[in-house]
């Protein structure tokens, strides 16, 4: 072979390597742009793992709320247990007991041991008799005529004791206002 066939030859491989680049490159390029159905069925898969994802964080997050409320009572339960102890043997020593001075002394100690247990769980008692009347905290039972003139729009008598939790109101104090 003379030089002129071997040069006749490196030219058409050299071209054969470039159709075939240029035949990878197109086939590339076709992959490379996807279809609007495609676009769409992925953007679709995406919606749809991005939805579930969702979905199971509400669910995860909805139960997390549900153990952590739960385990929050179960330690004032735990804290109420020795109060219901005390109770127990107070009833049952009340039934044995004709010392009268002793058992209301002994519910005393159990009604101030239950107090402080609660005020330790931030438990408050409400300001009430006295007060102005402040619908936000109170709840008005009834209105009677006030006994004396700076009485009036005040509370005259507490029905039932408001409470709050860490300065949160958990129960409104039932009252009578004077008119």
């Amino acid at each position: 072979m003379g030089r002129k066939d071997k040069n006749k030859e490196d030219f058409t491989e050299e071209q054969e390597v470039r159709d075939e680049n240029a035949a990878t490159e197109d086939a590339v390029e076709e992959k490379a742009e996807p279809t609007i159905e495609e676009k769409y069925n992925a953007l679709n898969d995406k919606y749809l793992r991005l939805y579930s994802d969702f979905d199971n964080f509400r669910k995860r997050s909805i139960k997390e709320k549900a153990d952590i409320i739960g385990s929050a009572s179960s330690s004032v339960l735990k804290d109420m247990l020795p109060i219901l102890d005390d109770f127990d043997r107070a009833i049952e020593n009340n039934a044995k007991s004709e010392d009268v001075d002793g058992l209301k002394e002994g519910f005393k100690l159990i009604h101030h041991k239950l107090d402080s247990t609660l005020k330790s769980k931030g438990l408050e008692l409400a300001p009430a008799k006295g007060e102005v009347f402040d619908p936000e905290i109170h709840e008005a039972i009834t209105n009677i005529p006030a006994p004396t003139e700076d009485l009036k729009g005040k509370v005259v008598d507490v029905i039932e004791k408001g409470y709050n939790l860490k300065g949160k109101p958990l129960r409104f104090a039932k009252v009578v206002v004077g008119q």
